[in-house]
């Protein structure tokens, strides 16, 4: 059982509902549950679990373990650090994506009407127990998001971490074992650690982890989250490659980008649903939803892109009429264009 792991008699279960039915042997037999779809991740569903912890009798000493992927993590994150002004939590992540990404860092983002993680803190869990086994029952799809947000961090990081990544890619099986699978969550997390350590409240070079992101929000938004996170990130990688050579910010033949997009374009081929997710998708409703990012400021977007060499850097777009037709463009060549992958 996870909760031998766990030593606190006054934890509070908070479980996805999905992995609650696949693992009961794994939990205490009262918990509370979380259906995990996007609508959920919102003001409404925090304060029902701080009332439902206020009703399990969760005081200033009790903590909050969360079972279960992203959006039960950024429920968890917000609750704990709202509860009686903040209590101590526990996070036991049970996807890939918040295996290799989300688990360390320690931000909540809280959808709020129709904009994406508009709210949120910072709020780390008091501690992270990963299990890759959690993953044998993840779809293919789930795993090709986990790797989309895996690489993007390697990327981020350096060529040679990127090689490292790929190395670990190419020599896995299909599917990929536990163990190979922990080697990939092992780099991703050493990595993404040295962009927190020196940058924990996302001021400086954290913000390369932004990359794929803007553009990603904006299309899993305006695919009616159709499109998961993650392989809305990969789609946001593709974007920002194809903007990056519009603006001349690089070229279109670079060796290091280039293996980047064949990567991410791999990935993304398994997944046959998100062609007629992208061809349903309106270019102006991905528009609207990448205006409206929280990233960008009053006069200016900005953006996570390639720079000349491959390397990513952050870039501030005058909001123009050119700039905005450029944006708009790459929405409408990626949906046309989607089927050449």
């Amino acid at each position: 059982m996870l909760g031998q792991h766990i030593a606190s008699e006054q934890a509070v279960w908070f479980v996805d509902e999905t992995v609650s039915k696949l693992y009961e042997q794994l939990l205490p037999k009262v918990h509370l549950q979380q259906h995990a779809i996007e609508s959920k991740k919102s003001l409404d569903s925090v304060a029902l679990v701080i009332e439902q912890m206020r009703d399990f009798g969760a005081t200033r000493q009790s903590q909050l373990v969360a079972v279960g992927g992203g959006i039960v993590q950024d429920i968890a994150t917000f609750s704990a650090s709202c509860y009686m002004r903040g209590i101590a939590w526990t996070y036991c992540p049970t996807t890939l994506l918040s295996m290799v990404d989300s688990c360390i860092g320690g931000k909540s983002s809280i959808n709020v009407g129709p904009y994406k993680n508009i709210a949120g803190n910072f709020f780390p869990p008091q501690r992270v127990i990963i299990d890759p086994q959690f993953c044998e029952t993840l779809s293919e799809e789930q795993v090709c998001e986990g790797l989309c947000e895996a690489v993007k961090i390697c990327y981020a990081e350096s060529d040679a971490t990127f090689r490292s990544y790929l190395s670990l890619v190419k020599a896995a099986s299909h599917p990929l074992t536990g163990e190979q699978l922990a080697n990939i969550v092992r780099l991703s997390l050493q990595t993404k650690k040295k962009f927190i350590e020196v940058d924990e409240f996302d001021q400086g070079v954290r913000l390369l982890l932004n990359f794929g992101h803007t553009f990603g929000h904006a299309i899993e938004g305006a695919s009616n989250y159709t499109i998961s996170h993650g392989n809305a990130v990969g789609l946001g990688i593709l974007a920002a490659r194809h903007i990056s050579t519009q603006l001349g910010l690089c070229p279109k033949v670079l060796p290091i980008a280039d293996g980047l997009e064949l990567h991410i374009r791999e990935l993304l081929g398994k997944i046959a649903t998100i062609g007629p997710a992208l061809h349903s998708m309106r270019v102006e409703d991905a528009m609207q939803r990448f205006q409206s990012d929280k990233k960008h400021t009053k006069d200016a977007y900005n953006l996570i892109l390639f720079d000349g060499h491959g390397r990513l850097q952050r870039v501030t777009l005058e909001k123009s009429d050119l700039v905005q037709a450029q944006i708009f463009n790459t929405f409408k060549h990626m949906i046309e264009n989607y089927d050449e992958i």
